[in-house]
């Protein structure tokens, strides 16, 4: 079956919502900001046809469990290595994009026997954003700054979640219309539910600790296949960093890939590109 079924399973203490469908070799996949699992609605299909999918939501966002703490990347590396296990998944291919990224990276870092390649997606690693941070860049993540700062976010965002995601949508999207009202209404919903707003602003009030956990392995290379992939007119990633110096720095085994006419949503505004990479990427994955 192509088709995801979904399910909700408790794992490393919270309650996860995940989409599930196909069968063989596992691949996870896990989305980003300002998003869910809903997110990967063009690449489950196709992938499944091959492979057994899995794409949970992540502590704090959709339909996962929204605690007060446990943000910091290594408690949600911990959530999807706990669902693994839940479903009876050893080894997996992993696939991240943006916030799910940064949790892909540290599980990869933390369980290395656990991942046979990994994929990132339009992501510059938390503590590289810190240490190059300077006025050009603070521009660009301004987000990151006023998505940490205490309670005044979500007094400002409650009742306007459409105005807050709206925005995101068309500015971090090459074609501002690329994301169909549909799926708009689809992550309001979401982020409009109660505690969605903080869960994924926690996501974000974690990244001291982040970068601390960063720093610690940071002259430790991920070993693994990685492919990394991002959206070439996205001014806060592919035109701010040089993107493969970037992951050379981060993985061994490194393959890049910059996707034209394309901003920080590539699996949504170049879906047939980003799965045929992704198809392309994992074939050869026997489980």
């Amino acid at each position: 079956m192509t088709t995801p079924r979904h399910a909700t399973i408790r794992a490393n203490g919270i309650r996860q919502f995940y989409r599930e469908a196909g069968s063989g070799p596992p691949v996870i996949l896990l989305h980003g900001f300002p998003e869910t699992s809903y997110a990967w609605r063009f690449q489950i299909p196709a992938l499944a046809k091959r492979y057994r999918v899995i794409a949970p939501d992540l502590r704090g966002y959709g339909d996962t469990d929204k605690p007060a703490g446990g943000y910091d990347k290594r408690t949600m590396a911990s959530d999807i290595v706990a669902l693994a296990q839940a479903l009876g998944i050893g080894r997996f291919a992993l696939i991240g994009h943006d916030r799910g990224a940064r949790v892909a990276t540290r599980l990869t870092k933390d369980h290395p026997d656990l991942v046979d390649r990994l994929v990132v997606m339009d992501n510059v690693p938390t503590r590289i954003v810190a240490r190059d941070m300077n006025a050009r860049i603070a521009r660009q993540y301004w987000f990151f700054l006023f998505h940490q700062v205490a309670d005044l976010p979500e007094a400002l965002i409650a009742g306007r979640e459409e105005i807050w995601l709206r925005h995101f949508f068309t500015d971090w999207c090459h074609d501002p219309k690329s994301i169909t009202e549909d799926a708009i209404a689809a992550y309001v919903k979401a982020f409009a539910a109660e505690g969605g707003v903080r869960g994924a602003l926690s996501d974000y009030r974690a990244g001291a600790e982040d970068i601390a956990q960063d720093l610690a392995d940071a002259d430790v290379k991920i070993a693994c296949p990685t492919l990394s992939l991002w959206g070439a007119d996205f001014g806060a990633v592919g035109k701010l960093f040089d993107m493969e110096a970037v992951w050379r720095e981060m993985a061994s085994d490194l393959r890049v890939a910059a996707i034209p006419q394309c901003g920080h949503l590539p699996h949504e505004e170049q879906p047939e590109i980003v799965t045929n990479l992704l198809l392309e990427f994992l074939d050869g994955w026997q489980g």
